[in-house]
Parts: structure tokens; C-alpha cells; sequence
């Protein structure tokens, strides 16, 4: 219900760019209403999944659809973005949203949310290109430390995992490493593919005045 009622918002608001809203309330459905949503109870690596189509796929989308003009507060918006992505895989901070309803919708909101600030701040047409592409960088290179890190322990440390992976062929510490790996290598691909078209962009741009 609240999907249908952020639809139906969502499309009267982003009267420029309905075909984005409508593409990330698709991803949000995806998300929350497919198998991944009731998978990820089971294991980490699909609550990371989870994580990174909300974050990488349906906040870009939903950025687009409500533009900032301005990149100014992109500092704030990398910072928000990238504590809250580890703030919420601390192992007591997972717990707590692994056991209790309202922390699990704070997880997902405040994720969803700062990941939506971010984009919108980076891909600001009358932003600073260099800024958006450092900010990029920054938020890349903690999503793959975060991953790294995740994958290279040498013990599970997600203790709502312990007894739930064994029905899919892992143990805890394969699901942990998995979803670590998803965080690394995958996690960080949109990431070098908005800087890719950034500094395409820009190189346009400085093309065009050259050649005025």
C-alpha cells in the first residue's frame, strides 16, 4: 500500500522525469516485494544484494527523476551516504535491525534516503565536475573497503546468520565472504561508471567552449 501511495506521488511530482521515478519505485518492488526481500532474512549476501539496488540502482534513478540544481552540499551528502552504509553493517547495528521491525524500515530509509542526497548532489547539472567526481571516488573506495574487509575476515561476525545459510550450501563465513565480494567488485562498478560519463560529459563541455 505505501508503494502504491509513493507511486502515485512520485509520478504527480517528477512531472520532467516520470520514466526515472517510475524505473526506481520498479526497483524499490523489486527489492521489497520479490523473493530477494524474504532471502535476505536468511542470508547476508542477499540482504547485501538488498542493499546495493536500493543504493546503486533505485537512488540514482530516483535522483534523476528529482534533480538538484546545485552539487553544493555534496561533502554533507558523501559523508551522510558513506557513515550510514557502515554505521548499519556493524555487526550490532545489523543485529538490531535483523530483530526489530521499526530499526529494520530505519535501516532501509535512512540507506535509500542519504543514497538519494548523494546522487542528487553529484549529478547536479550546475554542480563542480572535479567535486563530484572525488566525491565518487570517496564513496567507491568505501564501498570496496567495506567489501574488502568483509570478504578477508577471518571469522562470520554477522551473528543472525549463524543458523540460517545452511539450507542454501554455505556456512556463515562463505555467505559472509560473498556478500563481501558483492560489495568490492559489483558494489563499486556504478560508482567508475558515473564518473565514466561525468568526465565524458565534462570533456564535452570544455570541447564545445574550445571550439565556440
Amino acid at each position: 500500500m505505501l508503494l502504491v501511495l509513493f507511486l502515485g506521488a512520485g509520478v504527480a511530482a517528477a512531472r520532467a522525469h516520470r520514466r526515472d521515478f517510475v524505473l526506481g519505485w520498479a526497483v524499490l518492488v523489486l527489492a521489497f516485494v520479490s523473493p530477494l526481500c524474504a532471502l535476505s532474512v536468511a542470508l547476508f549476501s542477499a540482504r547485501v544484494a538488498h542493499h546495493l539496488l536500493l543504493v546503486l540502482v533505485a537512488a540514482p534513478l530516483l535522483a534523476v527523476a528529482f534533480p538538484a540544481r546545485h552539487g553544493g552540499f555534496l561533502a554533507v551528502a558523501g559523508a551522510a551516504f558513506v557513515v550510514v552504509m557502515w554505521g548499519w553493517h556493524w555487526p550490532a547495528a545489523y543485529a538490531a535491525a535483523y530483530g526489530s521491525s521499526p530499526t529494520y524500515w530505519a535501516m532501509q530509509g535512512s540507506l535509500l534516503v542519504t543514497a538519494i542526497l548523494f546522487w542528487r548532489a553529484v549529478m547536479a547539472p550546475q554542480g563542480h565536475a572535479l567535486r563530484a567526481l572525488m566525491g565518487l571516488v570517496a564513496a567507491s573506495g568505501a564501498m570496496g573497503l567495506l567489501g574488502a574487509l568483509l570478504t578477508l575476515a577471518p571469522a562470520p561476525i554477522y551473528w543472525p546468520h549463524a543458523s540460517t545459510t545452511a539450507s542454501f550450501g554455505l556456512t556463515p563465513i562463505e555467505d559472509q565472504q560473498l556478500g563481501g565480494l558483492l560489495m568490492w567488485v559489483p558494489g563499486m562498478l556504478p560508482f567508475a561508471v558515473a564518473g565514466a560519463i561525468l568526465a565524458r560529459s565534462r570533456f564535452r563541455d570544455l570541447s564545445g567552449k574550445e571550439a565556440a
